[in-house]
This record gives C-alpha cells, structure tokens and sequence, in this order.
C-alpha cells in the first residue's frame, strides 16, 4: 500500500475522530465522548498540563468553570499539519457558543488524534481555550 494512501485513510480517521469529539462533547455524552479519546491523553491548555485518564470526565465538567454558560460548540478550522498512517496532527479552530446563540469565544488548537490498538482517538490537545 503506498504511504499516501495510507495517509489518506489516516486523515479521514482523524477527521472522523474530531467529528464524534464534537458531537458527542455537544450532547454531553459522556461515554460516546470517552470513546474519542486514546488514553491516557493529555490537555495543555490555560490550567496546565493535564492527563486524563478513562473515567475522569464526569457530567459536572459540562456546566462549571469556562463552561457555566456555554451550550455548545463547532468547529471553525480543521487543517491538517502532518499525517502519518498512525498520527495526524490538525491545526483547529472551535467556537463555544451560549443557548442564544451568542459567542462565548473562539479558541486555536492543536489536536493529535492517534492510532493506538487499532482505536483512533485524541491523544493530545494544547488548546487556548480556559
């Protein structure tokens, strides 16, 4: 198999992977969310590093801190930076909106979504968003 082909199939799964991260995020489900990630995954964003292991997210994290008013969110940007047939890295852009509508704020990010055991998930995230 040629190595852009392989890099073909592992940007769609990449895409894929930043696909269910939102919907699942958007609907607050926490195992469908889970289920986006390879763990353990790390976060580096305004709060510091973070590792996030599997059953560390719980409902809480969806209505306080930087998310007290926030409903949902979408995807603005996503281009991917490098692909290999087991890592892609994606240069972002999200938007976190409040019930009205109304702009909360738009956040760069970098995602790493790797192929781990077979399962593509998000590995690493370094965010501007709190």
């Amino acid at each position: 198999m040629a190595k852009d082909h392989l890099d073909a199939e592992a940007i769609r799964a990449a895409q894929g992977v930043l696909d269910a991260f939102m919907t699942a995020f958007n609907a607050r489900d926490i195992p469908a969310f889970e289920a986006t990630f390879n763990f353990p995954s790390v976060r580096l964003a305004s709060q510091g590093l973070v590792i996030i292991n599997a059953g560390d997210m719980k409902s809480e994290r969806f209505t306080s801190g930087a998310l007290v008013d926030w409903h949902h969110s979408a995807w603005d940007r996503r281009h991917v930076i490098h692909a290999s047939s087991d890592k892609v890295h994606i240069d972002t852009r999200f938007t976190r909106y409040r019930k009205d509508g109304s702009v909360i704020g738009g956040f760069d990010s970098i995602y790493v979504v790797t192929r781990q055991d077979g399962h593509w998930g998000v590995k690493v995230r370094s965010s501007f968003a709190p």
